[in-house]
């Protein structure tokens, strides 16, 4: 097995000898399919709506206290329960009520995850149920053993390190054995201090760039199907 070094000295596996890894954890959202799908600009559009609604301002306004709450609680969702009480449920009903006629299916992805021996799972700050549908529209759903959403997580999204121990403990992942890919890289840190090899999907978004050269990625990559085709060997 081939092995490398992180800049601090700890062992690092090589792409090659990821393969063999028995844990695999995968954000969903611009990870498992690509960035310019755009759902985002679908979920951000409708959560601004829900926001006007539910506090009943105008939209300029609550595109303000969208974004101020997700900088400041890493979701929107987690700044509305904190400091306005809402219910969860509705809201993200409505806010992944989304189109997905432009996600695609993905065969090399499907072929990588096939042939990729670990147990896979899905760890997301969107619900269950949304979660299942991308993944069905995907083509890639019968691969994963399980999904831990928001739900899942009592709302307490990502980076929080609790969230990740919550989720480690309920698959009985081994995180010194484990791969965690992600495209906001600030939410790789917690895996990493874990002891979890980690693999930053890299996009345009600005914001999913945020503390970079603090949590130092193992891995990068900005095609995830090309990437794991090269690991599995395929």
């Amino acid at each position: 097995m081939e092995i490398l070094l992180r800049g601090n000295g700890e062992f690092l596996m090589s792409e090659t000898a990821l393969k063999d890894i028995p844990y695999w954890v995968f954000d969903l959202d611009n990870t498992l399919y690509p960035v310019t799908t755009n759902l985002f600009g679908q979920i951000d559009k409708r959560m601004c709506d829900f926001i006007a609604g539910y506090l009943d301002v105008g939209h300029e306004e609550a595109y303000r206290v969208q974004k101020s709450f997700f900088r400041e609680y890493g979701t929107t969702l987690r700044g509305l329960m904190e400091c306005h009480d809402m219910d969860p449920g509705p809201y993200l009903d409505y806010v992944h009520a989304v189109d997905l006629d432009a996600v695609e299916t993905d065969s090399r992805m499907d072929q990588a995850l096939h042939q990729l021996p670990g147990r896979k799972f899905v760890f997301t700050n969107a619900p269950l149920d949304y979660a299942r549908r991308v993944l069905e529209k995907i083509g890639i759903s019968g691969h994963f053993d399980d999904i831990f959403d928001i739900v899942a997580a009592d709302y307490i999204p990502k980076p929080e390190p609790v969230v990740y121990q919550r989720m480690q403990a309920r698959f009985g992942i081994d995180p010194e054995r484990a791969v965690m890919v992600e495209d906001i890289v600030r939410n790789l840190g917690p895996a990493r201090a874990m002891g979890m090899t980690t693999v930053w999907v890299k996009t345009d978004r600005p914001w999913a760039h945020t503390d970079a050269e603090i949590h130092k990625p193992d891995h990068h990559t900005d095609n995830l199907s090309k990437w794991l085709a090269g690991v599995a060997g395929i």
